[in-house]
This record gives C-alpha cells, sequence and structure tokens, in this order.
C-alpha cells in the first residue's frame, strides 16, 4: 500500500514541479483551459466488456497538464464449450500527467488504483463457483500519443504501458492503446 501512495504522491509532485518551472503560466483558474474527455466502450457476445472511464483535465501552461478521472471496467466470459463463466469489474480512479514537447504530442504518466472483485463458475457436470480476491490493483500508465486539433477539442491517439504490472491489472503484459475526443483542447 505505500508503493501506490508514493505512486501519487510522485505524479502529483512532478506535475506541479513541472508547472512551476513554466514562465508562461496564466495568472489565477482560466475555465478556458479545462477540458474533458475518457473512454466508453462496450461488446458484446461470448466477451463482454462494458468500460465507462471519464476524465477531466486542466492546461496549467501549454506544455503541461493534469487531471483525474473515475473508471468502471467489466470482463465476462461465458464458453458454453468448457461450461465456464467468468466475471470480473474493477472500479477506480487515476491522476495523469501530460508534457506537450510540441503542441500536438504528448508525453503521459497515469498512476491508477482499481478495486478488484468477480467469480469464477463451472456449470457442467461438477458446478462449482470461485471468488476472485476482492484487492486494491495498482497500475502506473506511462507513454504518449497525439492530440490532433478537430473543433472546439481535438481527437487523441495514444498508446501506454503499465509498468507495475501486477498480475491482476487490467492492463497485465498488453498495452493500452487510446483512441477519443478531448472537448476543450
Amino acid at each position: 500500500m505505500k508503493r501506490i501512495g508514493c505512486v501519487f504522491v510522485f505524479a502529483l509532485g512532478f506535475t506541479q514541479f513541472i508547472a512551476a518551472q513554466q514562465t508562461d503560466s496564466p495568472q489565477g483558474f482560466d475555465k478556458s483551459r479545462l477540458f474533458g474527455g475518457g473512454n466508453f466502450g462496450l461488446n458484446f457476445g461470448t466477451y463482454t466488456i462494458i468500460n465507462v472511464s471519464p476524465q477531466i483535465g486542466y492546461h496549467f501552461t501549454d506544455q503541461v497538464a493534469a487531471g483525474v478521472g473515475v473508471n468502471y471496467v467489466h470482463y465476462g466470459y461465458n464458453d458454453t464449450y468448457d461450461q465456464l463463466k467468468y466475471s470480473q469489474s474493477y472500479a477506480g480512479m487515476n491522476v495523469f500527467g501530460r508534457f506537450y514537447p510540441i503542441r500536438q504530442f504528448f508525453i503521459q504518466a497515469q498512476p491508477e488504483l482499481n478495486y478488484l472483485w468477480g467469480n469464477i463458475r463451472y456449470y457442467g457436470a461438477e458446478q462449482t463457483s470461485t471468488k476472485i480476491p476482492t484487492q486494491f490493483v495498482p497500475s502506473l500508465l506511462l507513454g504518449g500519443g497525439a492530440a490532433i486539433p478537430a473543433g472546439r477539442g481535438a481527437i487523441t491517439i495514444s498508446i501506454l504501458y503499465d509498468v507495475i504490472q501486477n498480475m491482476w491489472s487490467p492492463y497485465y503484459h498488453q498495452a493500452v492503446y487510446g483512441l477519443g475526443y478531448n472537448i476543450g483542447f
């Protein structure tokens, strides 16, 4: 648990450090520098995936942005051949920091803490049910992407990777590809 707290404190401190180094930072809060976005996904069938992950952020300068988000992700698998039904859900929160070395490209760090619960059921001749141990699962997503201005926002394309690699992480052994739209770029 200390590790999770250290990751969050480091990310927030790093964002504040970068913001303090900028000389072109505006004085006071400017609501025109707010932006919102996130992910929404649905998939139904043998694999069921539901993802709702809104985020809100603030551009402290033209080069530095940071924000917070919440998420809910549900994974389900129903295999009639193997007579297996698998259900796993996450609810969590994150903070993120972005550095734009060039206006259209960013580098991102996103510590995340998710609460996991679920179960595995075999419904064949021997019906059994096993609970997945409920727990908090830390992740630290690092990577980058592009923000292409479009209308009153930006189309974002990103690729991130969880460097902690907890075996219960929703990002275990896989890259996280993102395609979205930020409102208020």
